[in-house]
C-alpha cells in the first residue's frame, strides 16, 4: 500500500491573514513539501497540471525532475497529466526522459481536466474530451511499447516510421493511472489496458465512487488481467489534524469556508460526513482513512491533498509531521487481513521483474 500527497498547485489567499503567496513562493513550497514527504516516510508525491490561474503547475515534469534530483526514493507522479490537450508524442518523450533522470521513480496519472477554456487554448474541443482521451492514449501506449510507429487518427497529423526518444527506461513504460471523477468510459479504458484507476473522491459522496470503482474492477476482470479484487485502485483524500479535534475544526474552518473549490457551499460538518475530508484528531483521521477499505475494497494507493485553500507552508509542514506520526498505524491497519493475492502498486522495479519473468511463446512451445 502506497501513501502519498498530491497537489493541485492552487495559489490562494490565506483568509486569516489576507496574504497571497507569489508564484515563486508556491513553486518553492511545492519542492519543500515533496522533500518533507520523503522525510516522513511517504511513498508518492504527485503534482497536477493546469494552464490557468489561480494555479501555477503548467509544466509538472519540470518540477518533478527538480524534485527527483533532491530525493532518493520518493515515487513521482502527476495529478493529472492532460491527455486531451497534450500531444501524446510530447508526453511519451517527457516522461521517458523523467524516467531516466529519476532512475525509474516515476509514473503518471492521465485525465481530461475540468477547465473548459484550456481546450481551445491548445486547439481542441471540449465536446471531444472522451474521444480525445481514448485516441491519444492509444497512441501514447503504442509510442512506449513499439519502437517504430505508423499512426493515423482523427485528432493529430499522421506519423510515419516514427520512434519516440528516449525509449522508456529498460524498455518498460511508466505505469499509468487513469484519473476520473465521473466518467465510466475512462474506467473502461483503464480496465482494457490493465492500467490503474484513480478515483479522486475528494468532492462527491462515497456511493458515487463505489459504483465507478466497482465498474472498473468488473471490467478489469473481464479483460483477463486478474480478479476484480486484484484491480489497481487509487483514492484521494483530505485532512486537517491537530492534537485535539476542537483545535483542528477551529483552525481549519476559515480555510474551508473561503476555499475557491468548495467554500460557500456545504458546511464543514456536512462535507466531512459525505466525503473523505477529515478535520479532527490524529486518531479520527486514522479511523476514517482505514474505513475507505470497507467502501472500496483493498486498494493500492492513497494520496492526500494538504497544501490547498491558502494554508501557509508552515502549517502544511506541521500537518505532514502529524501525518508522519500516524503513518505506521495507517500501514499496519491496511496490512491487517489484506489478502495475499492483492498486488502492491506497480513500480518500475516490479514491472521490470514481471516482464523478465514472462516466458516467450517460442520457448514455451520448445519446452
Amino acid at each position: 500500500m502506497q501513501f502519498g500527497l498530491f497537489s493541485v498547485s492552487d495559489i490562494t489567499v490565506d483568509p486569516t491573514t489576507g496574504v497571497e503567496p507569489t508564484e515563486q513562493e508556491r513553486i518553492k513550497a511545492i519542492v519543500a513539501i515533496a522533500r518533507k514527504a520523503e522525510d516522513i516516510g511517504l511513498d508518492v508525491f504527485a503534482l497536477g497540471e493546469h494552464h490557468n490561474r489561480p494555479f501555477f503547475s503548467s509544466s509538472p515534469t519540470t518540477t518533478l525532475a527538480y524534485i527527483a534530483a533532491q530525493t532518493e526514493r520518493l515515487q513521482l507522479s502527476t495529478a493529472t497529466t492532460l491527455i486531451t490537450t497534450n500531444d501524446p508524442v510530447k508526453i511519451a518523450e517527457d516522461f521517458a526522459m523523467l524516467q531516466h533522470l529519476s532512475d525509474g521513480r516515476v509514473d503518471l496519472m492521465l485525465g481530461r481536466g475540468n477547465t473548459g477554456p484550456v481546450y481551445p487554448w491548445f486547439g481542441q474541443d471540449i465536446r471531444q474530451g472522451i474521444p480525445l482521451a481514448i485516441e491519444n492514449y492509444h497512441l501514447l501506449h503504442r509510442l512506449w511499447t513499439e519502437d517504430v510507429v505508423d499512426w493515423e487518427g482523427k485528432f493529430r497529423t499522421p506519423l510515419t516510421s516514427f520512434t519516440s526518444t528516449p525509449r522508456p527506461l529498460d524498455d518498460v513504460a511508466p505505469f499509468v493511472w487513469h484519473g476520473s471523477i465521473r466518467s465510466p468510459e475512462i474506467a473502461e479504458q483503464a480496465a482494457y489496458y490493465g492500467d490503474g484507476f484513480f478515483a479522486n473522491n475528494i468532492f462527491w459522496p462515497n456511493e458515487h465512487f463505489q459504483r465507478l470503482i466497482g465498474f472498473y474492477r468488473e471490467r478489469y476482470e473481464h479483460y483477463g488481467h486478474g480478479t476484480a479484487a486484484q484491480a489497481i485502485v487509487g483514492l484521494g483524500g483530505q485532512f486537517f489534524i491537530r492534537k485535539n479535534s476542537q483545535d483542528a475544526v477551529r483552525e481549519f474552518r476559515p480555510y474551508f469556508d473561503n476555499a475557491p473549490v468548495y467554500g460557500h457551499g456545504p458546511s464543514l460538518e456536512e462535507f466531512s460526513r459525505e466525503t473523505p475530508l477529515t478535520v479532527g484528531s490524529p486518531q479520527e483521521f486514522v479511523d476514517k482513512t482505514l474505513s475507505f477499505r470497507e467502501s472500496f475494497g483493498d486498494y493500492q494507493r492513497q494520496l492526500f491533498l494538504v497544501d490547498h485553500a491558502g494554508l501557509p507552508l508552515k502549517t502544511v509542514l506541521e500537518q505532514l509531521d502529524l501525518l508522519g506520526e500516524v503513518l505506521p498505524d495507517l500501514r499496519a491497519g491496511f496490512a491487517e487481513g489484506r489478502p495475499a493475492d492483492v498486488p502492491d502498486a506497480p513500480t518500475h522495479a516490479s514491472l521490470v521483474a514481471a516482464r523478465d519473468a514472462q516466458v516467450p511463446e517460442t520457448e514455451a512451445v520448445q519446452a
